[in-house]
C-alpha cells in the first residue's frame, strides 16, 4: 500500500503524463496517488485528475516544502513515495524505492545520476558547496543533498514538520533531521531526465535559503558542531596571523593571533553552553 504524492505549480504539461506512468508503474499494489496543486493559474489540476489523481488544491502558492506536507498529511497509507510533476525522476522506478525501504531503512532516497542532473558550470560549485555544509554536518558521505525522489513513513515523518522548510530546501532539512536524529538513511542510484516545461527554482535565492536551513538544522540538533567550526576557522585565522608577522616582522600580525586564539576559546565555550541548553531541552 503506497501513496505517492507529487506537488505541482502549474505543470499542466507534465502532470497528466506523470500520474499515468505511475499509475501503470503500481497497476498490481494498492495505492493512491495525491497531488497537491499549489496555487496554479493554469490546468494542472484538471490535467492531474483527469489522469486518475486525488487533487489537493491550495488558493495561492505557498511553496514546495508546503503542498509536500499538505500532501502526506492527507495520504491514506504509511508507505510514502515523493516525486516531481515535471518528468525528472524515473517514476518506474517508485518500487525499487519501497522494496529497499523494507531492508529496514527509515528512507530511501534516488540519488540523481546524468548530464540533466549536473546544469549549468554555476550550479555546480553551489552544489557541492551545500554537500560539503551537508555532509560535515551529519559526518557521513551524502550523495544526493536534495533529490525530491524519496520514500519514507508517514507516521515517522511527521513530527519532524515544524522543523522542516516550506520552500524547496524542505527535502535538505528532511535529510539533515533524519541524519542528525540517526535514522536510517540510504540512497540508489537513479537516471534523472530533462525537466518539462520552465524550472521553478530561483537558484541565488533558493541557495541562500538553503543555507539558512542548513545552519538552523545544526543549531537545533547538533549546535557544539557549528561552534566548532567557527573556532577552527578563528584558530587558522590566528595561525596565520602569527606566520604573517614572523615572516614580514609585524608586531600587529603576533596581536591579532592572540586576539583570534581568545575569540576561538570564547566561541567554543558559546557552543558548550548551547549545547548544554539544547540537552535541558530535549529533557522536557
Amino acid at each position: 500500500m503506497i501513496s505517492v504524492v507529487i506537488p505541482a505549480f502549474n505543470e499542466a504539461d507534465a502532470v497528466g503524463e506523470a500520474v499515468r506512468q505511475i499509475e501503470e508503474v503500481l497497476a498490481e499494489v494498492e495505492h493512491e496517488i495525491v497531488v497537491v496543486d499549489d496555487g496554479s493559474q493554469d490546468a494542472t489540476a484538471d490535467e492531474a485528475r483527469a489522469a486518475g489523481a486525488r487533487v489537493i488544491h491550495h488558493p495561492h502558492n505557498l511553496g514546495y516544502g508546503a503542498a509536500l506536507k499538505t500532501g502526506i498529511k492527507a495520504a491514506t497509507y504509511d508507505t510514502i513515495v515523493i516525486t516531481d510533476a515535471d518528468g525528472t525522476y524515473p517514476n518506474d522506478l517508485i518500487p525499487l524505492l519501497v522494496k529497499e525501504m523494507a531492508q529496514g531503512f527509515n528512507m530511501v532516497v534516488g540519488a540523481r545520476q546524468g548530464s540533466h542532473f549536473k546544469g549549468s558550470g554555476l550550479k555546480s560549485p553551489m552544489r557541492m558547496m551545500l554537500k560539503f555544509l551537508v555532509e560535515f554536518t551529519v559526518g557521513r558521505k551524502v550523495p544526493d543533498v536534495n533529490s525530491g525522489f524519496r520514500a519514507f513513513s508517514k507516521s515517522e515523518i511527521i513530527p519532524y514538520f515544524d522543523h522542516l522548510c516550506n520552500t524547496f530546501s524542505f527535502t535538505t532539512s528532511l535529510t539533515l533531521a533524519y541524519m542528525m536524529t540517526f535514522k536510517f538513511v540510504t540512497y540508489v542510484h537513479v537516471p534523472y531526465y530533462r525537466r518539462i516545461g520552465r524550472t521553478k527554482v530561483r537558484l541565488f535565492h533558493d541557495t541562500l535559503r538553503t543555507l539558512q536551513y542548513i545552519v538552523q538544522a545544526i543549531l537545533y540538533y547538533n549546535p557544539l558542531k557549528l561552534f566548532l567550526l567557527l573556532s577552527a576557522l578563528m584558530l587558522f585565522g590566528a595561525a596565520l596571523s602569527f606566520t604573517l608577522g614572523a615572516v614580514f616582522r609585524l608586531t600587529s600580525g603576533f596581536y591579532l593571533g592572540i586576539g583570534g586564539i581568545l575569540m576561538a576559546v570564547q566561541v567554543f565555550c558559546y557552543g558548550l553552553l548551547a549545547e548544554l541548553l539544547r540537552q535541558i531541552l530535549d529533557k522536557q
